[in-house]
């Protein structure tokens, strides 16, 4: 007879074979992906009770979806953005690391645009600090920048409402059919049915769960790394002064409702215990666990370590990244620094499903072998191409083309024009 976690991982492996069909192999990576002709049609009985026609779809606000959000509105597409919580910003406020970086590397800055924009008036409104980006700390760590989580939050709505941006909480999508325009996408929020009529989509989910529904390939490992859960004991949390405590949820896996579920119920579990243990009061607890890794794309281009440690200039960048290799595992973390001078870039092939139109990817998800991604999936690199793909989907949306057909050096302008830092060859 199986025990519980038998039963939990039967359900979980059909559940991933229903939705994913078929594996194969790349660069060592499992690649899972739906075939598009095995997708039947099904009759559409989804009578919704919202409609919306808009230019961008942004579904997830994060990091990369709230500044992607931002620079599409600002750019001047009707743009909705998507989110399955209760406030924007993601890892930085639901998931408490409200500790970005980095933005500098070597002495400069290199990482501005839309998400700096967001963490400066976030410090300078909470009458906070900043680091001095013209010198070399000693640790990686030292230069990255405390936010009060509560104001960036606020704040980011305040900025995403100025720039037209719709916002729609507590719901995400269900079903993504093509059209002859782009897309219909269908989503579903407690009490809420909303239909979706766009010309080009964002994927900001950081599991690219948009880019599952299509059926394009993403790449993930068996063993995942550990999310964390982040609370305070003793004195009371004042935010923006210091990181809070942590603990690892193993096996934490945002895939779906049950097993984020399940990461939750561990980790809870975990602080009560911590809680019982040290005879400490609990000051402060966030609402989830916070996740490291999920799926990845495989994109028109993927980054391998090399590529990142190496800081070569793809000759479609569209910005930087900067953060030590950083894989968690079991035992705890291991920064690998980068040497002395080097700066990895993004690609905006890196942000394209392979083989796909009108739909674009931003953060954590992005396509890049596991050591790479433990850099690129930071804060600052997300919201880089945040703005990144924004840009390009607005370009796209204007032009009635698909983001691979946008010429780099219109991306380019209107990143500048927004105030992002662009690569340039030494």
């Amino acid at each position: 007879m199986k025990n519980a976690d038998e039963n939990y991982e039967d359900s979980r492996r059909n559940f991933i074979q229903k939705s994913l069909i078929g594996a194969s192999t790349f660069a060592g990576l499992t690649i899972a992906s739906t075939s598009h002709a095995a997708v039947e049609p099904q009759k559409d009985d989804f009578e919704p009770e919202v409609t919306n026609e808009v230019d961008i779809l942004v579904v997830g606000s994060g990091s990369a979806g709230t500044t992607a959000a931002i620079q599409a509105g600002r750019a001047g597409a009707k743009t909705l953005l998507v989110e399955r919580n209760f406030q924007l910003g993601g890892t930085t406020t639901t998931g408490g690391v409200a500790y970005p970086g980095l933005f500098d590397a070597w002495g400069k800055q290199v990482i501005a645009g839309i998400g700096w924009e967001l963490v400066k008036e976030s410090v300078e409104l909470d009458g906070g600090k900043f680091p001095d980006f013209s010198k070399v700390p000693r640790a990686h760590h030292h230069n990255q920048i405390h936010i009060n989580q509560f104001i960036f939050a606020i704040l980011a709505e305040e900025k995403c409402q100025e720039a037209g941006v719709e916002i729609a909480y507590y719901e995400f999508p269900t079903s993504v059919k093509k059209t002859e325009q782009g897309w219909q996408v269908d989503c579903m929020g407690f009490g809420t049915k909303r239909r979706v009529y766009c010309k080009q989509i964002v994927d900001c989910t950081g599991g690219a769960e948009v880019v599952g529904l299509l059926g394009f390939e993403r790449l993930r490992e068996e063993e995942r790394q550990p999310g964390s859960y982040l609370f305070n004991l003793g004195a009371t949390h004042n935010p923006a002064s210091k990181q809070l405590h942590r603990l690892y949820v193993h096996g934490a896996d945002s895939t779906n409702s049950r097993t984020a579920t399940r990461a939750n119920l561990t980790g809870r579990k975990s602080i009560l215990a911590r809680v019982r243990r040290d005879k400490k009061r609990l000051m402060h607890l966030q609402p989830e666990t916070g996740f490291r890794e999920s799926y990845r794309i495989l994109g028109e281009t993927l980054i391998t370590v090399q590529d990142y440690t190496s800081g070569r200039h793809f000759d479609d960048a569209v910005g930087y990244a900067f953060y030590p290799v950083d894989l968690h595992t079991r035992t705890g973390v291991k920064p690998k620094p980068l040497k002395r001078g080097i700066v990895p870039t993004i690609p905006l092939s890196a942000l394209i499903p392979k083989g796909s139109e009108n739909i674009i990817v931003a953060g954590r998800c992005i396509s890049s072998d596991r050591l790479a991604n433990s850099g690129l999936r930071v804060q600052s690199a997300c919201m880089a191409m945040g703005q990144a793909a924004g840009a390009t989907a607005a370009l796209a949306a204007k032009s009635n083309s698909t983001p691979h057909k946008v010429a780099l050096s219109e991306i380019h302008s209107l990143l500048r024009q927004h105030n992002a830092i662009i690569p340039s060859k030494a």
